[in-house]
């Protein structure tokens, strides 16, 4: 399952001082339902700030963003928190994996806060972490896991309620290049496995070149 991203005319600011500035300027971006696409750019460029509006995480001054023929903008609250739970799965530079909890527990995290059973949600966990090969580390917490470990799990999680859209900010940048090179060959397996809709947002020409679309965001503007 996947789902098609439209985001129309977002424009987001920062107050810096007495200064504003502005990050994205009227911001176009079509995703066609199970395409991998790349959002490049120097550092404080805004990628991670497009993302964060793309995921909900944040808000736009301006615009909109439509998931799956969602408006984001029409959702409330709790409705946002449901949406995002059920269609958005996130990969982070730094993986955010919850300290006192196993890769196996972290992993279920998704599926508990959803409601699904304790036994559903733990089946799933283990034959995720089976997936990516790390059904001997489920019971290792992260400071005991490698750095590609953890990102592995740090996927796995993010793979738990099987998303429509996966959005990955940076996924190999805290990794060495032969750790990352291996996470990326398995976020690209996996995301075309599942065929969902995938938005990578990185600075690494590696990662933007296994994409089927590569766009450039530079001073606030994006172009394909």
């Amino acid at each position: 399952m996947s789902v098609a991203v439209r985001a129309r005319g977002l424009r987001k600011t920062y107050r810096d001082g007495q200064h504003t500035v502005e990050v994205l300027r009227r911001v176009d971006l079509e995703v066609a339902s199970g395409e991998l696409v790349a959002i490049v750019g120097p550092s404080g460029s805004g990628k991670t700030t497009l993302l964060h509006l793309l995921g909900a995480l944040d808000h736009a001054d301006e615009g909109s963003v439509e998931i799956g023929g969602v408006d984001l903008g029409g959702l409330d609250g709790a409705r946002m928190a449901r949406f995002r739970n059920r269609t958005l799965g996130f990969v982070f530079q730094f993986h955010q994996l919850l300290p006192d909890f196993t890769a196996l527990e972290n992993v279920m995290i998704p599926g508990r806060i959803a409601g699904r059973s304790a036994r559903e949600v733990l089946e799933r966990a283990r034959a995720l972490l089976a997936e990516v090969g790390l059904e001997d580390r489920a019971a290792h917490y992260p400071n005991q896991l490698s750095g590609g470990e953890q990102q592995r799990v740090a996927i796995c999680r993010a793979l738990a309620l099987e998303p429509p859209l996966l959005l990955a900010d940076e996924p190999t940048g805290n990794l060495d290049p032969a750790t990352g090179r291996r996470v990326l060959e398995l976020l690209v397996e996996l995301q075309e496995r599942r065929g969902m809709t995938g938005i990578l947002v990185t600075h690494n020409p590696e990662v933007a070149n296994r994409c089927a679309k590569v766009w450039r965001l530079e001073d606030g503007v994006l172009q394909s």
